[in-house]
């Protein structure tokens, strides 16, 4: 079987290892010195400020939302997981849909202006695949309408803009630490800003508000991780190079082995540097499309309709007509990519892909450079 992903897992005995300091201090949650630790290590790691931590992705961005009080309408991307939307509903915001573009699968920066209305105060758009959005664009609507940006970085782990860290945008971008993630914590999230007060008012809202034993600083709620997850954290953390570098490999070798076929591949931002870290390939049509995900899964090949349906179909929002969302999310699928995938298994997949596709086989080749 050939899953869509597989978490990575570091070795036993530099978990372990951490696992026993936890052991000896009995202390195994509330903001300890593992998770404090893990924190600035992700920050440097990831050429940022020390971020703020917390109990996973989908929390991190209603933090983002409630610490950049944004209310009303906030522009956002239909083409995305469903906790981008589901955390504006959550937070009582009125997500505005503006349409992708075709190429880039991120939200179309030319459509933003003609959405904006007087209730709009925030825009909340996500990196795609990892994929860098129009960043430049993205904020000058921005600072011309007084809006924030919230980035939903969840896949970019990695990821560079203009030998910048991806992380480094916006009012607040955000990370999943999940463990179907590149680098992950099992379950996790984490915010980042360059604006203190921000981060401080994250840190607050993650621990219901306290500001000390007996003070309120605000309404919060329990979104801290526990020391059990930073110790993943901290033990995954060292293999993060290897992972980005493997992973790009594997994603090389699939647009070597599938070049020739009749499908389109996402286009990266050239000023950007992609963490590679999903495989997903656009078919000309959605027949094409079920055709292939029902023999893979006749081959024990698990591919991924990600993302469909569409988020402006969801039907607790008022129905939005947005074309190209509509056509492209029914073509696209997720090919499995994974640290310890070996070159026999995309091998399959791609043949198999062949034969759906009614090609040939491609020759199999295992040297490529890249």
């Amino acid at each position: 079987m050939i899953n869509i992903v597989k978490p990575f897992l570091p070795k036993k005995k530099d978990f372990n290892l951490i696992v026993n300091e936890i052991w000896s201090r009995n202390y195994l949650t509330n903001n300890g010195p593992v998770l404090r630790d893990y924190e600035v290590k992700l920050g440097n790691f990831l050429r940022t400020a020390t971020p703020c931590v917390v109990s996973n992705g989908t929390v991190a961005l209603q933090f983002a939302i409630r610490a950049l009080k944004l209310k009303g309408e906030v522009i956002t991307t239909p083409f995305s997981y469903v906790a981008s939307t589901s955390s504006l509903v959550w937070e009582q915001c009125k997500p505005v849909f503006v349409d992708i573009d075709e190429n880039t699968f991120n939200i179309d920066a030319k459509k933003i202006e003609e959405r904006i209305t007087s209730k709009t105060s925030g825009i909340l758009v996500t990196h795609t695949f990892g994929n860098p959005c129009e960043i430049e664009q993205i904020d000058k609507i921005a600072k011309q309408y007084n809006l924030k940006v919230i980035y939903d970085a969840s896949h970019c782990f990695g990821t560079m803009y203009k030998g910048k860290s991806i992380f480094n945008y916006g009012d607040i971008s955000t990370l999943s630490l999940h463990a179907t993630k590149l680098v992950h914590m099992v379950e996790g999230g984490a915010i980042f800003s360059n604006n203190d007060k921000h981060l401080k008012d994250t840190q607050f809202m993650r621990n219901f508000g306290h500001d000390g034993p007996e003070e309120y600083r605000g309404v919060g709620i329990n979104g801290k991780n526990s020391e059990i997850h930073a110790a993943m954290g901290q033990a995954v953390l060292p293999y993060a190079n290897d992972i980005l570098k493997k992973r790009k490999g594997d994603y090389m070798y699939y647009v070597e082995r599938l070049s020739g076929l009749n499908l389109t591949m996402q286009q990266l931002n050239p000023e950007g540097l992609s963490n590679f870290s999903y495989f997903p390939i656009k078919f000309e049509k959605e027949q094409d499309l079920l055709k292939t995900v029902k023999l893979f899964e006749l081959n024990n090949i698990f591919a991924k309709r990600y993302f469909y349906p569409s988020l402006s179909k969801l039907h607790y929002l008022t129905p939005q007509i947005l074309p190209i969302v509509e056509s492209i999310s029914k073509r696209i699928l997720c090919l499995p990519i994974f640290f310890d995938m070996k070159r026999e298994e995309q091998d399959f997949i791609c043949n198999t892909l062949c034969e759906s596709l009614a090609n040939k086989m491609i020759p199999f080749k295992i040297d490529i450079k890249h």
